[in-house]
């Protein structure tokens, strides 16, 4: 006995091709989530984008705080008083010469910085991540009868100079981070990379 053939074989094959197109375009659709998930988000993208200052309106003596990658970034403008005064402590430094911390390599100056009379300085200090306090001027403070200028973290006491260096005999071990920044103009202040300009 013969096998009948279908009835509408037309219909049969418009089936069949529905049916895959249809498979298809939920396969694809499934896989849309899957891919754009390999995406990173605005928010990714933005932690790690670099971070911009307009540096046109700081004064002398004065600084800003910028956030990178959720961190606080301290930008200091030092007077001429205190760029005057910025080496007369090194004796009172943990260790002034040190440049054992990570750290770009045009910040291995006095100023650590790519443009002296501009710090540009992480703000979390090296001991507990406790965010050190700008003491800008210079002489008799409440924590210090020699101040030179710097940084002073409240929470344990350790002390820091204009230019981030650590004191000896506090409780943080290394110099507060400078983070990778370019000028990209006498104004404009790039955080989170390391540039081609000077």
């Amino acid at each position: 006995m013969q096998p009948k053939s279908p009835p509408n074989p037309g219909r049969r094959k418009f089936l069949i091709t529905a049916t895959s197109t249809v498979g298809a375009i939920g396969i694809a659709g499934a896989a849309v989530p899957f891919i754009s998930a390999f995406n990173p988000s605005a928010k990714a993208e933005a932690a790690g984008a670099p971070a911009i200052a307009d540096i046109s309106k700081l004064a002398p003596g004065e600084m800003i705080i910028v956030e990178w990658r959720g961190t606080p970034i301290y930008v200091v403008k030092h007077s001429q008083e205190s760029m005057n005064e910025i080496n007369k402590n090194l004796e009172r430094l943990a260790d002034p010469d040190s440049n054992t911390e990570v750290q770009p390599q045009y910040a291995k100056n006095e100023y650590r910085s790519r443009k002296p009379g501009i710090s540009v300085l992480s703000a979390v200090c090296t001991h507990l991540g406790c965010a050190p306090k700008y003491y800008p001027q210079l002489g008799v403070v409440d924590f210090d009868s020699d101040w030179q200028g710097g940084f002073f973290c409240p929470c344990h006491g350790s002390k820091f100079d204009l230019a981030g260096r650590v004191y000896s005999g506090v409780p943080a071990p290394d110099n507060l981070a400078v983070p990778p920044h370019y000028f990209k103009s006498d104004d404009i202040l790039v955080i989170g990379e390391d540039g081609d300009i000077a």
